[in-house]
């Protein structure tokens, strides 16, 4: 159905795709894994024609396609679902799914706007989602983002779809859901390439798996005679041992952070906590719990918030940012576009943000030990850029996670609030965050950690913390935490089936 031929791509003077050739069987769903950087979501943006190859041939049902721009690409029958979302954000949920072909009346002159709305409504219940289509954008989280996004490939009807991290901001029912939608399309003959970092799902659902290193075609397997080990070893060249938390050998500190009844109208209430200095609290729930919202409220981001907040022992006042972070607490925030980076800036401007008085001598920049300071957190996180001073749009979406995450470790916090910090990263990467997070607590930083990936909270929380509908639904130390537990926690369901008190 899909055959790649030879396909190169440079972005100034930087080789996303180099020669790249494989080919992807009508009806098949076909894993492209790799690390950040690989070439993966450039590898889909050339079939969505988004990019136009350097050099090489895409074939379509055997014929030779030149796509130069998306639209010939949708002409034809490809979709792709964006790893970074793009709407217009002060347009309506109905305004975004429809755009390009209002529906109009009164001779063309006005949007039926009725039309409109049943439109949306029935991109969306392709899927199985249900949203008021009449409110902004700007007003969805980003994991609602996603499933919008998500419903305007698949309800195009489109033959062959590009599936790049899709899951990346869903909870796991929103995910087991896109998993079913899946598999409801494969039944259909449509053709897909699921692009992703998540073992599990690229087994679960992919007859084959192609792997990227460097721009590069390393190979492709047979899900069935594919293992992880040997999925990983392709995509970063070597293997990835089991990483044991080494916090948990030490001693849990003073109490950094103490919380209570901490609450915010509309998003969470009651909210009572403690985080000790050395500790990694894992907070869980699905989409909405009031995770994100609690972490924000603590780093001063809600005017809304109250209730009695103590750092070290002294009161904090909430709704002031610069006070958190003159106390010692840092927020890496889920959506790292918006919220935890300025695209343009390059990755040196961005890495200081957070600390530019450290690297101030008598209010003069210092920009060689600005810049070996970026460079050795770059290194650690093993941030792909062509420089240090190439903006930070330019990256993959996985290395601008990085940078979001490289801004705050360097800065000596006390407390650091984590949100997703992993969200679109690879195996390789993961782990090397996962190792510098643990190295914090084991410092004596207390960690805060919001993850929607269960494994990764079982890994390396402490304790970990349920929300449910914005309150705590419960408590559960390490030696009595399994992925059962917390999700029959963050679901409301008791141990005997029956619905939780």
């Amino acid at each position: 159905m899909i055959e790649f031929r030879g396909i190169t791509k440079t972005f100034a003077g930087v080789t996303a795709l180099d020669g790249v050739s494989f080919s992807v069987g009508r009806g098949e769903c076909h894993g492209l894994m790799g690390e950040n950087g690989a070439g993966k979501s450039t590898c889909g943006k050339v079939l969505a024609g988004i990019y136009r190859p350097d050099a090489g041939a895409i074939l379509i049902d055997g014929v030779e396609q030149h796509f130069s721009s998306p639209a010939d690409s949708r002409a034809v029958g490809i979709g792709m679902v964006h790893q970074e979302l793009a709407f217009c954000p002060d347009l309506s949920v109905a305004e975004n799914l429809c755009m390009g072909s209002y529906p109009r009346r009164i001779l063309g002159l006005m949007i039926n706007r009725a039309e409109m709305g049943r439109r949306a409504e029935k991109l969306l219940g392709s899927i199985g989602v249900n949203l008021d289509v009449r409110q902004n954008m700007r007003s969805l989280s980003t994991a609602q983002e996603q499933l919008v996004q998500i419903a305007s490939a698949v309800g195009t009807g489109a033959r062959i779809l590009v599936f790049d991290e899709p899951t990346s901001s869903l909870a796991e029912p929103d995910a087991q859901n896109l998993f079913t939608l899946i598999q409801n399309l494969r039944t259909r003959g449509v053709t897909m390439i699921y692009v992703s970092h998540r073992m599990p799902e690229v087994f679960r659902l992919c007859d084959r798996v192609t792997v990227l290193r460097d721009g590069k075609y390393v190979g492709t397997l047979d899900r069935a005679a594919a293992t992880p080990d040997e999925v990983v070893r392709m995509m970063i060249g070597r293997s990835i041992e089991a990483y044991f938390p080494q916090h948990l050998s030490g001693t849990a500190g003073k109490v950094l952070l103490s919380v209570r009844n901490l609450s915010s109208p509309g998003k969470f209430r009651d909210v009572n906590f403690d985080l000790r200095a050395g500790e990694i609290v894992g907070f869980a729930g699905l989409v909405g719990a009031g995770r994100s919202e609690i972490a924000k409220a603590v780093f001063g981001l809600d005017g809304r918030a109250s209730g009695a907040v103590e750092m070290e022992g002294e009161p904090l006042q909430l709704g002031d940012v610069r006070e958190a972070m003159r106390r010692g607490i840092a927020l890496v925030p889920e959506d790292r576009k918006r919220q935890g980076l300025v695209l343009m800036m390059g990755g040196r401007e961005n890495f200081s943000l957070a600390m530019l008085r450290r690297f101030c001598r008598f209010g003069i920049l210092d920009r060689r030990s600005e810049r070996a300071k970026a460079g050795e957190f770059f290194d650690k996180l093993r941030v792909k850029t062509s420089s240090l001073e190439a903006p930070v749009a330019a990256m993959s979406g996985g290395n601008q996670q990085k940078v979001a995450v490289a801004k705050w470790l360097g800065r000596n916090a006390k407390l650091l609030i984590v949100d997703e910090p992993t969200r679109g990263v690879d195996v390789g990467a993961k782990a090397a965050i996962h190792a510098l997070i643990d190295d914090l607590a084991r410092q004596g930083i207390g960690i805060m950690l919001i993850s929607s990936e269960l494994p990764e909270l079982l890994n390396l929380s402490t304790r970990i913390l349920v929300m449910r509908e914005g309150r705590m639904a419960g408590e559960l130390r390490r030696d009595e935490v399994n992925q059962d537990r917390v999700l029959r926690l963050m679901a409301g369901v008791d141990e005997s089936g029956g619905a939780a008190a």
